[in-house]
């Protein structure tokens, strides 16, 4: 048996397998929103982001309310936002199950910012 210490890399590897992103999307043609001939650059964005995210180990999930309604309303804090302020609330982002942000999509500084270690 040996003493050793886990580097630095496998503490940030074992906290970053910690994380979980998840994206209530608004009503959308399809899974990413990224059909049609002119697909919006913030959900170009938000792919690419959330493709990054998911390289370094952090779980990612999307759901859409109109495929997955019941993951919706499984969520007490997202089914009162809904309620409160309607479609104008979505996309919504919870960071490990806490909303941090509502209405748009995070840009990749806050994402960045809330996965940071020791963000709570």
């Amino acid at each position: 048996m040996t003493d050793e210490k886990p580097s630095r890399e496998n503490v940030q590897a074992a906290a970053m397998e910690e994380l979980v992103v998840e994206i209530f999307d608004p009503p959308m043609c399809c899974s990413t929103g990224l059909c049609g001939p002119v697909p919006d650059q913030s959900l170009i964005d938000m792919d690419q982001l959330l493709r990054d995210v998911k390289m370094r180990g952090v779980r990612v999930e999307r759901y859409q309310m109109t495929s997955n309604p019941g993951v919706f309303l499984k969520n007490p804090e997202v089914m009162r936002l809904v309620r409160e302020k309607q479609l104008e609330v979505l996309p919504i982002t919870l960071v490990n199950g806490r909303v941090m942000k509502t209405g748009a999509y995070p840009l990749r500084e806050e994402l960045e910012a809330e996965l940071k270690p020791g963000q709570k």
